[in-house]
């Protein structure tokens, strides 16, 4: 047995869906244990493109059972569109490959109308959310007024959770934000509906997921965003509304730590960020802009365009620490090709002082001054290599300081977007 914690290691757009989508080849079971649609994750499969928000990105692989667990947040209109089109596309010939958890907290349209409407209110002081709605649905949830998936198959409890919600939410969005109001009479009748469209895929998952681990049967957890947009670990207040590190597998998959194997810390060659907050290793001149370029750095969910900057390894240390990281998978090492040098920041000076410690605050973080060391680079295609003896010298020595720095192995490499363009190191699990 081997259960398998995939997680995000910086700002999140690491590539995990890539990555998750290999590592299902030999899963049995895919598991995504928090945040909401607004995650994307692009898979190319044979040149096609598929991009997933709330199923998990097993569902490519037929060999896999998909869980969304109850950490999850979900607006049922987007999980029946995305049923819909892994459908259509022949990858979901079975409901009983798809779950989801009844515990799952339901985003609605009163959530999406605050979040949009908060962000337009705080103006330039703006999280940059994506208006999904996750972060209200999480409020609500932990101040236990939610409406949960179960709760769209019993209409006497739906009626009851709707009115509830209309009462407050309509006054927040009529009386602060000027919005108007969102009719209970559709939501209740749109939502009832929708609840007989997911029925079907209406399960415990938690059970699930005890029977698979005592079949000895090979787990794999999917995390979304990233460590530094974790509501504890990361840049608060720019962070997203759960936490996304993997400690949260626990909570959010309904799982005990004993259970957990391995961890694997998903990073890019280089950096991204999208939305507002510090950024260290930031560049905003040529160097950012051809990484952007080459990288194709547009958000899968929002389309909005990333934010690029260099590797930073006092950032993937903190993720190491915080998520007790095994290995490491380090995507796009083909988009470096090409530069002259290459900057790693290897310590932050912040206030005159020298660390290679991610500080506590905020302002710290914003005042951090990157120390850089510069890596020679290679002008060689590697999108076609293999394996890792095979990559340029200065690749190599790259991939080699990284683990080297960090002290955590980098057991896979991606030099491309395609499933086969993926160099296996060390098998995650162990076959």
């Amino acid at each position: 047995m081997t259960a398998l914690v995939a997680v995000g290691a910086q700002w999140g757009d690491e590539g995990k869906g890539k990555i998750v989508d290999w590592l299902a080849l030999k899963a049995e079971l895919v598991v995504r244990f928090q945040g909401g649609n607004n995650a994307g994750h692009t898979l190319i499969v044979d040149g096609k493109k598929t991009v997933l928000h709330l199923v998990p990105s097993g569902i490519l692989q037929q060999n896999s059972v998909n869980l969304i667990g109850p950490g999850v947040v979900v607006d049922p209109n987007v999980f029946v569109k995305e049923i819909a089109e892994v459908t259509e596309q022949g990858a979901l010939r079975d409901p009983a490959r798809l779950r989801v958890s009844g515990r799952a907290h339901v985003i609605t349209p009163w959530h999406t109308s605050l979040d949009k409407a908060r962000e337009e209110a705080r103006r330039e002081d703006a999280i940059g959310t994506t208006g999904r709605g996750i972060g209200p649905t999480y409020e609500d949830k932990v101040a236990r007024r939610g409406i949960r998936v179960a709760d769209l198959l019993d209409p006497p409890t739906l009626r009851a959770a709707v009115d509830r919600l209309a009462k407050e939410k309509n006054f927040e969005l009529t009386q602060v934000h000027g919005w108007p109001e969102v009719d209970a009479d559709t939501v209740f009748e749109e939502y009832l509906a929708l609840g007989k469209e997911l029925e079907p895929y209406v399960d415990h998952t938690g059970h699930i997921l005890d029977r698979a681990l005592r079949a000895g049967k090979h787990v794999l957890f999917e995390g979304a965003q990233g460590t530094f947009l974790d509501i504890d670990h990361g840049t608060y207040p720019f962070v997203t509304s759960s936490n996304v590190v993997a400690g949260a597998v626990c909570a959010g998959a309904g799982v005990g730590p004993t259970k957990i194997d391995q961890v694997l810390g998903i990073t890019k060659a280089y950096t991204t960020r999208v939305g507002s907050g510090p950024f260290p290793t930031e560049d905003d001149g040529p160097g950012g802009q051809a990484l952007g370029e080459r990288g194709a750095e547009f958000g899968a969910t929002t389309g909005r365009k990333r934010r690029c900057g260099w590797l930073d390894l006092v950032v993937l240390r903190e993720a190491a620490i915080v998520n007790g990281f095994t290995s490491l998978a380090v995507n796009k090492l083909d988009v470096l090709s090409g530069f002259e040098e290459i900057p790693v920041a290897v310590q932050w000076r912040i206030d005159g002082k020298l660390t290679t410690d991610f500080p506590m605050t905020l302002g710290e973080v914003a005042r951090a001054e990157p120390i850089y060391e510069s890596m020679p680079g290679w002008t060689e295609d590697i999108t076609g290599v293999r394996e890792f003896d095979a990559l340029p010298e200065n690749a190599r020595r790259y991939i080699e300081f990284i683990e080297a720095r960090v002290e955590v192995p980098v057991d896979l490499i991606s030099i491309g977007p395609g499933r086969d363009q993926t160099i296996c190191r060390r098998a995650p699990f162990g076959d």
